[in-house]
């Protein structure tokens, strides 16, 4: 026997399909915003470690052949290039990633957890940017000829370093995210 349908019948059956509807959009509109926000961190912290990749790629094999006054040059073009952008974009992708952790859907998940060490080893890699790298930076900058430091390639020996490492924690910091992501 098939129920017949009655007016009030037929308004609550479209009402229940239409919330069913709408809770699936946003559901599936959550996840878009989610997983867009995991691929822009991840484009984020791509640009941060292609920075520290080609500073390395370009510089590190090369370092030792340059004199205090090429290195300070070289330095001055490259601070000019890169202190503002490197900023902004370095600030931009710890937010991406944190607010990616934020709204991780699963928080028992292991990729939760990559994420979490992939921030943590982009954090390390800035705190030497910071920390290290920009004092030294800040010296050579102002070399000439004439104010050369006696420890100038204890300097440059120390930011060369601090640079492989750096590099090296940036590089697995993407690839764990990705991991994660992906």
């Amino acid at each position: 026997m098939v129920a017949q349908q009655t007016p009030t019948n037929r308004l609550k059956s479209p009402g229940k399909v239409c919330l069913k509807s709408f809770c699936y959009r946003i559901v599936h509109i959550h996840m878009d915003i989610t997983h867009f926000l995991f691929i822009a961190a991840l484009f984020a912290l791509m640009l941060v470690c292609g920075v520290f990749w080609g500073l390395y790629f370009a510089l590190s094999r090369a370092y030792q052949l340059f004199t205090a006054t090429e290195l300070a040059k070289i330095a001055r073009i490259i601070v000019a290039n890169l202190e503002v952008p490197m900023r902004n974009i370095s600030l931009f992708c710890l937010m991406l990633m944190g607010l990616s952790i934020v709204f991780y859907p699963d928080k028992s998940n292991w990729e939760f957890w990559v994420m979490i060490s992939s921030l943590l080893l982009i954090v390390g890699a800035l705190v030497i940017t910071t920390a290290i790298e920009v004092p030294i930076n800040r010296q050579v900058v102002t070399w000439t000829n004439e104010n050369v430091p006696a420890n100038w390639e204890k300097l440059r020996s120390s930011w060369q370093y601090y640079n492989v490492v750096r590099t090296i924690l940036a590089l697995l910091s993407f690839v764990l995210f990705a991991a994660a992501v992906l």
